[in-house]
């Protein structure tokens, strides 16, 4: 029924935007790990929709790009998964992640998402391993640096001297995608690389 909505966006909160369409306001529910991939507020943008539609309620899901909506739909088609809960997960973790850990059947790092327990991990893998793929030019491939991800503590440290949450989480998860291709840095221990991590995240948030 809709596929998308082009207007200006209007407001941006916790897994929630407005976006207006020709004086039409609309309130859609977004995973917060697609917020970041939106225009400001005040400016236009195109967002993928997908309705619910039930006897006791409707609501209206956004997304950044087709590649979302469709790892949102993707989830819906494991057992237990519904809306609420498959924006909680793209919520704690971007796409490529998420893919990477479904690929790699790693059910211990599944388990550590928020709104992931054990059952409904070993059934995502069941489900979703091998199946999900991203476009190589898709909004969806931008990192974000969530509760499961193991350098989680370097944001919350980054986070607690007063830089804005979403602005570290981003920022580490560019510096991780381009640090992990560097050898010196992929042979270090896990304390070796958060330090290393943190203080180059210091010198660009700076």
């Amino acid at each position: 029924m809709f596929n998308s909505l082009t207007g200006i966006i209007t407001g941006k909160f916790p897994k929630q935007v407005f976006i207006d369409t020709n004086g039409v306001e609309w309130d859609l529910c977004v995973p917060d790990s697609n917020l970041d991939m939106l225009p400001p507020v005040g400016n236009e943008a195109r967002i993928f929709t997908w309705l619910q539609h039930t006897d006791q309620l409707m609501s209206l899901y956004g997304f950044a790009s087709v590649d979302e909506r469709s790892l949102f739909l993707d989830l819906l088609k494991v057992d237990g998964v519904g809306p609420k809960g498959a924006v909680k997960i793209m919520s704690s973790v971007s796409s490529s992640r998420l893919t990477d850990i479904l690929e790699k059947g790693d059910l211990e790092m599944l388990e550590k998402i928020p709104g992931v327990g054990k059952k409904t991990a070993g059934k995502m893998i069941l489900t979703l391993k091998g199946k999900l793929k991203l476009s190589e030019n898709s909004s969806g491939s931008v990192l974000s640096v969530g509760a499961a991800s193991p350098y989680a503590d370097v944001v919350l440290s980054l986070a607690s001297m007063g830089y804005d949450k979403k602005l570290v989480e981003q920022k580490v998860a560019q510096l991780v995608e381009v640090l992990t291709n560097e050898p010196d840095f992929a042979g270090k221990s896990q304390k070796e690389r958060e330090d290393i991590l943190f203080r180059r995240a210091i010198v660009e948030l700076a």
